[in-house]
């Protein structure tokens, strides 16, 4: 007999296989198949055995793996094999008692509007399991057409990282000492190989949280973006061994945290942004293809970021050459807009995310956070080599291109009743009309993706730029002489409403990260004293790091 968990597994699966029909037919469906991988938490591995079986009793292929995996490897098996879509069950970051369904289309990006509205269609249309809906055995009978892909995505993953490593003869001898921890998730082997294949020294585990751990028993929120208090033990274990960087990836791991200690005499760790490592990233994948391209074609060469995120890649494009292009929230978008790119026969070097997401490459459309560490681990080593750190190398970046200073949080708040109110109130502020100001600081211009408004765009439409979605709150403006940036938004997987707030300089002009820094945080008492108003809506505040 199914539960009602397990039925919930079987709604989404029997609909998606439903849809994957009606678009691909069931010759392709057969031929080509689906990759089903899981993670390490509670009942992971059954939820896609179900998810195997339905597919498997609808006469499609399934490459299920034998094994829990990091995320990044089910998007790379979509497009290793062919197939028409994959599913990786996983619940990322999320508290122990949360679990997931994600899934990738035949491009190997995650599906995103209206294919999503799609899927869901199919799903309502077929809730009623079948009698054999939770007879798994069919998965261990021999069969060409249930195949375990694990080996093969292995073998040849850390291979196509390679294109990602640019100094391997010097990697043995980098003198920095790395600690890793997988946050008790499913990373640790993935990113040992990934050292491996970029003949980098081993790095050293964090013992309490390397193996795959359901409970998650020594944090309490799995999400190195939480900062020390998920931290703490990797902080702890590099100061008994005298390492000075820290690599943390989230349990499924395909996001990656970066901790230095930039001044040895301290006990303090600096814990990079997303935006931060964002920037690093960005500038060194870049350094590396000019210098391996001479004569590139900047109208060729593109970058990726989504709306929430620092738009230093943009100020660095600008004055490189290269095009850089801003997405809605989310690596649904940015996977999906690197692939059309590709087939335009563009280059895409890097993406990412301000929620310590990377997509270095293109072998995987998605955030990877195995690849990701083991080009920052690389990095970090040429750094040494120069006698610098990752926060020195930010400053040399902030003085060419402008400096970047950045604030993202939260406030939770559980009614999405009051989530809408809120924004609504915003929209009517001053006079029934969008706010004019922010404290002390002038608005310069909105944009509103919910209900599709661009203060700056072309009337009477006033239409922006990235794709309006009804279904989610999103606001943008622009303050204080196009200086700063602030967008409010609601979480798509989480009950919270965030705001990410940049301040930049300009390129050229002298200004301290302490004034910037000192700028910022006046924008954000601002922003959440007028706009967000935690007290009169009742939002509760993000929890002390």
């Amino acid at each position: 007999m199914l539960g009602f968990v397990d039925c919930v597994w079987y709604d989404d699966s029997q609909g998606l296989a439903s849809c994957l029909l009606e678009q691909f037919g069931s010759g392709e469906c057969g031929k080509r198949g689906v990759v089903v991988g899981y993670d390490a938490r509670h009942n992971s591995r059954r939820f896609a055995e179900l998810s195997a079986t339905i597919f498997l009793n609808k006469n499609f292929k399934v490459y299920l793996f034998s094994n829990f995996t990091p995320t990044p490897y089910t998007p790379y098996a979509v497009v290793k094999f062919g197939c028409v879509a994959g599913v990786q069950v996983t619940a990322s970051h999320n508290p122990k008692e949360y679990n997931g369904y994600k899934v990738y289309w035949s491009n190997g990006a995650q599906i995103r509007p209206p294919l999503d509205s799609d899927i869901q269609s199919h799903i309502s249309a077929n809730l009623n399991p079948l009698p054999t809906s939770w007879d798994t055995s069919a998965l261990q009978k021999a069969s060409s057409d249930i195949l375990d892909p694990l080996a093969s995505v292995t073998a040849t993953y850390f291979t196509d990282t390679l294109h990602l490593c640019y100094r391997r003869e010097d990697n043995a001898s980098s003198p920095v000492k790395i600690v890793y921890t997988p946050m008790h998730g499913v990373g640790a082997e993935g990113a040992r190989e990934a050292f491996r294949t970029f003949s980098l020294p081993d790095f050293i585990p964090v013992p309490e949280q390397i193996d795959p751990d359901p409970e998650f028993r020594t944090v309490a929120f799995p999400n190195p973006e939480e900062g020390h208090s998920a931290l703490g033990l990797a902080e702890k274990t590099a100061e008994r061994h005298g390492a000075t960087l820290i690599l943390a990836n989230d349990p499924d791991a395909d996001r990656l945290a970066v901790a230095e200690r930039s001044d040895p005499s301290t006990r303090e760790w600096d814990i990079l942004t997303g935006n931060e490592i964002g920037a690093l990233l960005g500038w060194w994948l870049f350094k590396n293809y000019r210098d391996s391209h001479p004569h590139f074609n900047g109208k060729n060469v593109y970058m990726l970021a989504s709306t929430v995120s620092s738009k230093f890649l943009q100020r660095m494009a600008s004055v490189e050459g290269f095009q850089f292009e801003e997405t809605l929230t989310g690596f649904k978008w940015m996977g999906n807009r690197a692939h059309e790119l590709l087939q335009q026969g563009h280059e895409v070097l890097f993406a990412f995310e301000e929620a310590i997401g990377y997509m270095c490459g293109c072998r995987v459309l998605d955030k990877d956070g195995i690849s990701a560490a083991a080009v920052m681990a690389e990095f970090a080593g040429w750094l040494a080599g120069q006698g610098k750190n990752f926060r020195q190398q930010l400053d040399e970046l902030y003085a060419r291109y402008g400096r970047f200073e950045s604030e993202v949080s939260y406030f939770v708040c559980h009614s999405q009743d009051t989530f809408t109110q809120l924004f609504n109130g915003i929209r009517s502020r001053d006079d029934g009309n969008y706010p004019k100001t922010c404290g002390p600081y002038v608005v310069d211009s909105i944009i509103d993706l919910t209900v599709g408004y661009d203060s700056s765009s072309s009337p009477p439409d006033f239409k922006p730029f990235l794709p309006v979605d009804p279904n989610s709150q999103l606001i943008k403006f622009i303050l204080d002489d196009m200086t700063c940036e602030c967008t409010l938004r609601t979480s798509g997987t989480e009950p919270k409403i965030k705001y990410y707030i940049e301040i930049s300089s300009k390129i050229g002009e002298t200004v301290s990260k302490e004034e910037l820094t000192k700028k910022l945080r006046k924008v954000a008492e601002a922003v959440v004293s007028e706009f967000l108003q935690p007290e009169r809506w009742g939002l509760e505040a993000r929890p002390t790091q």
